[in-house]
């Protein structure tokens, strides 16, 4: 959810540019999310062709809510 807009000044390192090593004014989005859990992780290597999975490990304690939103079926499930 889209909170607000601000500003910031912060210092360019660009070596070779105009703008090296000067201070430039951006906007900047300000969010707001409610909270979050993580649930898994996804571990990822870098190959010539891209990204591979190397595997995803998930969390043993979900809450039920995560459990009903994930499955596509949550009536026709053993849980519902």
């Amino acid at each position: 959810f889209k909170a607000g807009m601000t500003h910031i000044v912060r210092d360019v390192e660009r070596p070779g540019s105009k703008m090296n090593k000067k201070e430039v004014v951006e906007a900047v989005t300000i969010l707001e999310t409610p909270p979050m859990a993580v649930v898994g992780v996804t571990a990822y290597r870098e190959t010539p062709v891209g990204l591979k999975c190397l595997g995803t490990v998930w969390a043993h304690h979900v809450s039920t809510e995560f459990r009903r939103r994930y499955y596509k079926n949550w009536k026709g499930s053993k849980q519902g």
